[in-house]
């Protein structure tokens, strides 16, 4: 009888380690599934999809910075005077005097610099996308997708030494990796206000 009370026991302390295990890979994988989205409440979901965050360190979810990324993030560096006439005119008093190919051609000298300098000097770019929004984290971000990965850590490390227009640029690597997913729903719709 004894012996058959141990045996059960045994039996009931492996069962309990089974369920404990696939337990804790259940949870791992209900983690693994909510990273990054909005069920996560542990992960700042915007910082994660656009590599910021309206409510920037003071956010009260965690901003996961990458140590490595095929992707960088220059923060503030484009200065649209669109965007810098707005900020300043927010009633519309008129201080926008621009017109749109005026506009358009100094993004594209802007576009023109910052791809040019930076394929050539730190490797191949396989997409730049530049923020034309006026909320204070994003606007005049400039995001830079390397084709290989192992050219945006020194990119990142050398322009943090480097000036543009006046002003010191600020690099990071990003957690961006789809652009598709970075992008306002409501701009995409032509419904943003901002």
């Amino acid at each position: 009888f004894h012996s058959f009370q141990e045996k059960g026991k045994q039996w009931y302390q492996r069962r309990v380690r089974v369920i404990q295990t696939n337990l804790r890979f259940s949870m791992a994988e209900y983690l693994a599934s909510i990273f990054g989205t909005e069920k996560d409440k542990v992960n700042c979901t915007f910082y994660f999809k656009i590599g910021a965050c309206r409510h920037g360190e003071t956010c009260t979810r965690i901003h996961n910075k990458p140590t490595f990324s095929q992707t960088i993030v220059l923060v503030s560096m484009y200065k649209s005077p669109a965007a810098t006439a707005a900020v300043l005119d927010p009633a519309g008093l008129g201080l926008n005097q621009f017109t749109d190919q005026e506009l358009q051609d100094h993004f594209d000298t802007f576009f023109e610099d910052v791809f040019v300098e930076v394929e050539d000097r730190y490797g191949e770019i396989d997409e730049m996308n530049v923020c034309d929004n006026l909320g204070d984290h994003l606007m005049g971000n400039v995001y830079i997708k390397f084709v290989n990965e192992a050219s945006a850590k020194p990119c990142v490390e050398s322009l943090n030494n480097r000036w543009y227009n006046g002003a010191p640029i600020k690099a990071e690597l990003s957690p961006v990796t789809d652009f598709r997913e970075a992008c306002c729903r409501q701009y995409e719709m032509g419904e943003c206000t901002r």
